[in-house]
């Protein structure tokens, strides 16, 4: 893979770039005093309320509270990752995106170095879309689906023919070695080069720029020779383990995705959406991996599952949440479907019709619960042996969650199911003091880490010692802890550096939600919010510390370090 984009790049292409002329050649914009105005490409208004400023280089709607730099509006705009919106910005410049080599050793392989992948991909496509019009086979079979021609359409469904050689008679201007390396023919022992798909029909795989990464092939009867389903190899361009089919259709078809559905096959993909249902999405023949998971959650808070309700299904959804957990916060869901005996997605939705299949999606069971509930299985709760057994068991899996919100909740859950928080002994006092820290810091935390995005100016404002005491405080602030850092070291940063700083960070739509966010106070008073905020968290901190201080005194009693103690408090400011 191609290393990280040097921050130096990305700073210096958006003040190259003109915002106003990056928004003009996608809507129409009109002058209004030394901004620019027209109706919000973001949601549906009939007034103009979307603003261009090119003295700030910055856009901002006052209705949805959309905002940004170019970067983020060609993001939001053409529904593209941060990396594809500075390829195709650095392109409209004429530049070549650098990158960094990091620990990658070894040359980097560009998109440049793809293009006659992606170009062999494209034309086999076309190949296999056009074939699909004289299979009447084919076309009988999609028809006795359910699907419809447009759906066909939209999916760019095709049909490879039987033939061992249709591939080298179509892509002619396509070497042997790239038809190769694009997974589109195979090499066998004996030198000779073939066709992979042969009377399949044919699913294109596309990643999120709509680029043809590779293929899915579905055989046409049951009795038909070889496996049911033919996917294409792992390719420079094609990885399974972080790939999704009809990630990219549902980001076009839906201008917000507030859920995605992970289901197992393309037919099942291919037919929620022809009942409405535009937000399905499907592993490429493996199981939903952590990479799935960190690419599900960019686009949607909220990812469900579907698995069959049988044993090998349950395994299969256990198997999901111990991948989804390192990619979970108190902002991400995870939940699983398990199907009624015999039916999958396909055959649901068109037996209880969309309202149907989505209700039965609503009562969705949540991952952690599904966790606790595993786990817990088969063990006497009542007994000191069956509590100690389950928090040994759950302990693995909590550590595999980010620290954070949801992790805290999660340790006060165990706490409280195996007895520990109630317990009074010294031991059972310590771990309820990790497992359930302080809930007001949790909320000041939320609420500084609003504000320091909203004003990160203000966090200068602050006396340097007790900024540095903050950072040091001790607590798991998250988020809050990795911008004040990031503060501490930018000192002029304003809101658009952090969301420019943050655009290819697994936490970037929090931020851009909170810079987004209205507060109902002015400037000034928010100013002072942060100030009084950043002091109480300090208190707090100082506070934790007498108490640890003084319940390792009341375990370990010591004159010399009670007098220590005492003297350290009253150094303290108050």
């Amino acid at each position: 893979m191609a290393g990280r984009i040097p921050q130096s790049f990305i700073n210096d292409l958006l003040s190259r770039v003109d915002i106003v002329d990056v928004v003009e050649s996608r809507m129409t914009l009109k002058k209004t005093g030394k901004n620019y105005s027209g109706l919000c490409p973001f949601h549906d208004e009939k007034t103009p309320s979307f603003s261009v400023s090119p003295d700030k280089q910055f856009y901002h709607c006052f209705g949805c509270k959309e905002s940004g730099t170019a970067l983020t509006f060609v993001m939001n705009f053409e529904r593209l990752e941060f990396v594809e919106a500075v390829e195709m910005l650095a392109q409209s410049l004429g530049l070549e995106v650098p990158r960094e080599q990091g620990r990658h050793r070894g040359p980097t392989r560009s998109d440049s170095d793809n293009e006659p992948l992606y170009a062999a991909l494209e034309q086999a496509e076309q190949f296999y879309r056009r074939s699909l019009r004289d299979a009447p086979a084919a076309i009988e079979y999609l028809k006795a689906r359910g699907l419809t021609g447009e759906i066909a359409r939209d999916f760019g469904i095709g049909y490879a023919p039987p033939g061992w050689q249709n591939i080298t008679d179509q892509l002619s201007g396509a070497g042997e070695k790239v038809r190769l390396d694009a997974g589109l023919q195979i090499k066998n022992e004996r030198g000779r080069v073939y066709d992979r798909f042969r009377d399949r029909v044919m699913f294109p795989i596309r990643d999120t720029r709509g680029r043809i990464i590779g293929f899915g092939g579905r055989v046409l009867g049951k009795d038909d020779d070889g496996p049911k389903y033919l996917n294409s190899p792992e390719t420079p361009v094609f990885q399974k383990g972080s790939e999704l089919y009809g990630l990219y259709e549902a980001r076009r078809a839906l201008r917000r995705i507030d859920r995605l559905l992970v289901v197992e096959g393309y037919m099942d993909v291919v037919a929620l959406a022809q009942h409405g249902v535009a937000n399905a999405v499907a592993t490429l023949g493996t199981a939903s991996g952590e990479a799935h998971f960190h690419k599900l959650f960019r686009y949607a808070d909220e990812v469900i599952c579907c698995f069959d309700g049988d044993q090998a299904g349950r395994q299969a959804a256990w198997k999901a949440l111990e991948n989804a957990l390192p990619a979970l916060n108190e902002h991400r869901q995870l939940k699983l479907v398990f199907l009624p005996d015999g039916e999958d997605p396909d055959s649901l939705i068109r037996a209880q019709g969309r309202a149907g299949f989505e209700t039965f999606v609503d009562n969705a069971l949540p991952g952690l619960e599904f966790l606790f509930q595993r786990l817990g299985q088969g063990l006497d709760m009542a007994s000191v042996d069956g509590r100690a057994r389950f928090a040994g068991l759950i302990a693995p899996y909590i550590d595999k969650v980010p620290k954070g919100v949801l992790k805290t909740l999660l340790q006060q859950k165990v706490s409280e199911e195996t007895g520990l928080g109630t317990a009074a002994g010294p031991t059972q006092r310590r771990v309820r003091r990790i497992t359930r820290p302080d809930s007001k810091v949790m909320r000041l935390s939320e609420r500084l880490l609003t504000l320091a995005v909203k004003y990160p100016g203000t966090w200068q404002k602050i006396d340097a010692e007790r900024r540095q005491e903050v950072l040091d405080s001790g607590f798991d602030l998250g988020l809050l802890s990795e911008i004040l850092g990031f503060l501490q070291a930018s000192p002029d940063a304003d809101t658009e550096e952090l969301l420019i700083h943050w655009s290819d960070h697994e936490q970037y739509p929090k931020v851009l939600q909170l810079a987004r966010k209205t507060l109902e106070i002015p400037a000034e008073m928010a100013a002072s919010e942060f100030i009084d905020g950043v002091n109480k968290l300090c208190e707090h901190g100082r506070l934790r510390r007498r108490r640890d201080a003084l319940l390792g005194l009341k375990e370990n009693p010591d004159e010399e370090k009670f007098r220590e103690y005492w003297a350290q408090r009253t150094r303290e400011p108050e």
